[in-house]
């Protein structure tokens, strides 16, 4: 039995592309550190090893509170998930074989293998997965929340177990492919090493004597794995690249197999080494205008003077002075393949200065008014120089406010203290996803938490209608909230993962970087 129902899925020219790439990992990641080392191996046969570059190291190996995007890669070769993601990012059986909803979608019924153990010899059985959900419903992952409309898992036997939700959520089957639906030893939860030393069913074993936490992560196949399919090197490692430089010279050295780009303007350089770029646009970039209702800067609440703002960018300059060649202007948050998605809403706003002014003094702000934003170390003066004239070229001044560091840049926005700031988010996630991570009110980048009747009774129907109904309100909210201007995107951002001669990868919808199962040798 497979499941039934399917979750919804110009002309100035300016200089800005020193480390302005850093800032996806910055933002959305909160930084990274360390250093890679070693010489990667030939891959060019099963058996070999596969050293991965890596752009952070890792937060916890413990399932309950792990991270993912681009920390997958440390916790895939440890853990096997309950279900598993193909590239598209349709869940298919992994350790989970049937799943079904009841009729109003609020309780899943889920079976699992009965042929999986643990490293330390345990089972995994139907009692192991409900109590690593419910663990991690209550930990300190980033991503806890995603269960947040788990009411209760209640084992039934060995093989089934039974999910209780308060309200559909048709994205649960995507999140237990991530880290909500990693499964770790119970026997293992109150080890003094579970946040450094994993214990799971997973194709590989990590090996703390070879590791160098913060730097290097290697793993050794294990040999009792039961799916020796997905089994494609003897040993996986991760190596740890803080900055471009060091990572292009990890490439040009022949240190590494595959791995993550930290700058794109040296991806020339990285296919000179005999390397492949394989890309695909996961991540918008441009202004949260998040003060809607005009708390701090009474003149957000106007809609005009959101439009004003996007109209004051001249996205094609500044895709060119960043990205290059690298990414796709847009005036939408929503990217392929996400059903929201639509192509006529890439231009919405093109670069008007003059219809700017005309909206603003509309508005009653002929002579202007003041936004502050914040600025970041991690993210280069020019890109803040460059945001600011563009929109003083409109009459809008912008004051800056330093922050010490991305955390603290994040952590000052989500308290509200600024009404727009420049960030980096996902934007080929499905419209359930989108909406619960950057629009719904209750959702963290939605970070004034507004609440529109027409936003949440749109979000309503993607939730609890069918997928058809799902879909079609999915782009009405894509159309509305591009219309409400509650963003200032500027463009989508080509992400790209390197293979070297000797590799292939398929990228994942969904995630920062491929599925470790999706490289394999060439």
């Amino acid at each position: 039995m497979t499941e039934p129902w399917a979750p919804h899925r110009r002309t100035t020219m300016f200089k800005w592309k020193s480390g302005a790439v850093l800032v996806a990992a910055a933002l959305a990641l909160a930084g990274c550190s360390g250093t890679g080392s070693g010489t990667a191996s030939e891959s060019g046969a099963a058996g070999g090893t596969l050293t991965w570059g890596a752009i952070l190291p890792l937060s916890s190996f413990s399932a309950q509170n792990a991270s993912w995007a681009n920390e997958s890669p440390y916790l895939q070769p440890v853990y096997d998930t309950l279900f598993q993601a193909d590239p598209d990012g349709t869940p298919q059986p992994n350790i989970a074989t049937q799943w079904e909803y009841n009729a109003d979608r609020t309780v899943l019924d889920v079976t699992v293998r009965d042929d999986i153990k643990f490293t330390d010899g345990t089972s995994l059985d139907a009692d192991a997965v409900t109590q690593n959900l419910l663990r991690f419903k209550e930990g300190t992952s980033p991503n806890a929340n995603n269960l947040r409309n788990v009411e209760d898992v209640a084992t039934i036997d060995t093989t089934h177990l039974e999910i209780t939700l308060g309200a559909p959520d048709p994205a649960l089957l995507t999140y237990l492919t991530q880290n909500a639906g990693l499964v770790e030893s119970p026997a293992a939860f109150d080890s003094p090493n579970i946040e450094t030393v994993p214990v799971g069913s997973g194709p590989y074993i990590f090996n703390a004597d070879e590791t160098v936490v913060g730097s290097s992560y290697v793993y050794d196949a294990n040999p009792d794995y039961w799916n020796p399919d997905a089994q494609h090197y003897a040993k996986f490692i991760v190596n740890v690249y803080s900055d471009p430089t060091s990572l292009l010279n990890a490439i040009q050295g022949g240190q590494v197999n595959a791995t993550t780009v930290l700058d794109n303007s040296s991806l020339p350089q990285m296919e000179a080494a005999g390397f492949t770029a394989n890309s695909a646009e996961t991540t918008w970039a441009g202004l949260l205008l998040s003060d809607v209702n005009g708390t701090l800067t009474p003149a957000m609440a106007d809609v005009r003077v959101r439009q004003a703002i996007n109209y004051a960018f001249d996205r094609d300059a500044l895709l060119k002075a960043v990205l290059g060649e690298y990414g796709t202007a847009t005036t939408q948050i929503f990217g392929p393949p996400s059903s929201s998605f639509d192509e006529s809403l890439d231009d919405v706003y093109p670069y008007d200065p003059a219809k700017a002014k005309k909206l603003l003094a509309e508005a009653g702000y002929a002579n202007g008014f003041t936004l502050t934003m914040p600025t970041a170390p991690v993210i280069p003066d020019s890109a803040f120089t460059l945001i600011a004239s563009q929109l003083e070229a409109v009459g809008i001044t912008v004051e800056y406010q330093a922050e010490a560091d991305a955390n603290a840049y994040i952590s000052d926005l989500l308290q509200q203290k600024f009404s727009a700031a420049y960030f980096l988010l996902p934007s080929s996630l499905d419209n359930w996803q989108m909406s619960q991570a950057q629009i719904a009110a209750a959702s963290n980048w939605n970070v004034f938490h507004i609440d529109d009747p027409k936003v949440e009774e749109l979000i309503s129907t993607i939730q609890n209608g069918d997928e058809s109904a799902g879909e079609s309100a999915g782009k009405e909210l894509n159309a509305y909230i591009v219309d409400q201007a509650w963003f200032a995107p500027f463009y989508r951002q080509q992400t790209n993962f390197m293979t070297d001669a000797n590799t292939k990868a398929t990228v994942q919808v969904g995630n920062a970087v491929p599925y470790i199962w999706n490289v394999v040798p060439s």
